[in-house]
Order: structure tokens, then sequence, then C-alpha cells
């Protein structure tokens, strides 16, 4: 038996990258999979990937939302659990960078990068939570990050809300732990995907891994990985908990 056979999972930011790795890792475990995206230049990434998780034999479904936007996730979580029955998962994975030092940064540009990192977690969380309590069971998991526990120069607003989700983590643990609802977070450092490109490819690349004692960068499907044990019975004693996925970048 699949680890996660039949249960249901939500994974925000799903089109690509880290969410991508971590809708299949679910699927490939049995998990049904509802996800999402915000923009329409994705929608074709969206729908490929509904088809490859349609193969692997479980129901999955693709949804236009933005995790940033309260009633979007209001409707998302109603559509989800008329759809596929409940919800047992939740991956808050939907995130963005807006790098720019502070004496530069705009107030539009922080709004967008706290609304979309840590307003979401606190949007999708409140709304999961309800169908949760009611199966008195459920695992919520928020991606963090290594820069939300350093800090980095030139990404206060992205260390900001990757810090505040360590913290929001941390609580609802705390709350939720007598519903047997547990809630963790995952640190990633330095991953291959479309918003770390430019680190790899750029001319300071070999500085950036040598700070990392495994000498590499990570990959999408090793934070899946991680992401399948804190969503399977594997974790069902961990809660409050960040991992550090990071090639030894943080200890």
């Amino acid at each position: 038996m699949k680890l996660l056979e039949n249960k249901i999972a939500i994974v925000t930011g799903a089109a690509r990258g880290i969410g991508e790795a971590i809708a299949l890792k679910l699927a490939e475990q049995g998990a049904h999979i509802a996800f999402t995206y915000v923009s329409e230049s994705s929608a074709e990434k969206a729908a490929a990937l509904e088809q490859k998780l349609a193969g692997l034999g479980v129901k999955a479904k693709a949804y236009r939302s933005n995790a940033g936007k309260f009633e979007d996730c209001e409707t998302l979580v109603n559509d989800v659990i008329a759809q596929f029955g409940g919800i047992d998962i939740c991956v808050n994975n939907a995130g963005i960078s807006k790098d720019n030092l502070l004496l530069r940064m705009t107030p539009d540009q922080w709004d967008e990068v706290i609304n979309t990192n840590l307003k979401s977690v606190y949007n999708m969380t409140k709304q999961v939570i309800r169908p949760m309590m009611k199966a008195k069971s459920g695992s919520i998991i928020n991606m963090s990050s290594i820069i939300g526990m350093k800090g980095n120069a030139g990404q206060a607003s992205y260390a900001a809300s990757k810090a505040g989700i360590i913290g929001f983590t941390k609580s609802i643990a705390q709350e939720l732990g007598s519903r047997n609802i547990r809630c963790n977070a995952i640190a990633p450092g330095f991953v291959e995907t479309d918003m770390t490109h430019y680190l790899k490819e750029g001319s300071g690349a070999d500085e950036y891994l040598k700070q990392i004692p495994l000498g590499r960068f990570g990959s999408a499907e090793e934070i899946a990985n991680v992401t399948l044990f804190l969503a399977s019975p594997m974790s069902s004693y961990v809660t409050g908990q960040v991992i550090s996925a990071c090639g030894g970048l943080y200890q």
C-alpha cells in the first residue's frame, strides 16, 4: 500500500519548480491532488501537470487561484471539498521574490512579497483547518527558506516573509495539536529552480557553492522527498518543526 493512498492534498503554486515536484511526489504515493497556479502564462504548464498526475492513477485538478487573496482561498477550499470530498494535506508552497536593497524597495514590492509568501499561508491554513478539525486529522506543510533563518542582503522582504512562516508554523502546531493536526515547515537552501537559476549561472556561482558543505545545489525532488515525509504517517509524531533542506548551508 502506498504511503498516501486516497489522501487528498492541496499544493499551492504547483505549476512549476518545487511545487510541481511536490505534487508529483505525493501523487506517486497515492494522493489525489488539487493544485493552484496564479497567472494565465502558467495555464499551459498547469494543464500538462494535471495530465501527468492523472496518468499516475489519481484524481487531479488545477485551479487558477491567488493564495494571497483570502476570498480566492475560501472559494478554492470549498470547491476542493465539493469535488474531492475533503482535505488531508495542505502544502503552502506559493512564493515569489522581489529582491532589492531596502533603500530602493517600494511599498508595493514589499506588499507583493508579504502577501504572496506569508499572507497566503494564513489564508490557506485558515480555510483548511475546519475540514481537518472535523476529520480530527491533517498535515499542514509550509515552505519557508534558509533565508528566513539567516537573512540576506537585498532580500529583506523575502526573509521577513519566510521568517514569519516559521513563527506561524510553530504557533499553529500548538493550537491544533490536540486535534491531531500537525503543522511543520521546510526551509530549503539553494535549490535549482526558475527562481534561482541566476545564482548558478552568474559569475559568483562558485562562491555560493563554497558555502554549501555538500558542494552542490539541491533539487526540487529532494525538497519533495522531505514534503512526503511530513505529509505521511512516517512523521506522525513530528509537529511544530522546521526541517532545513540546505546541504548543510545553515546549521
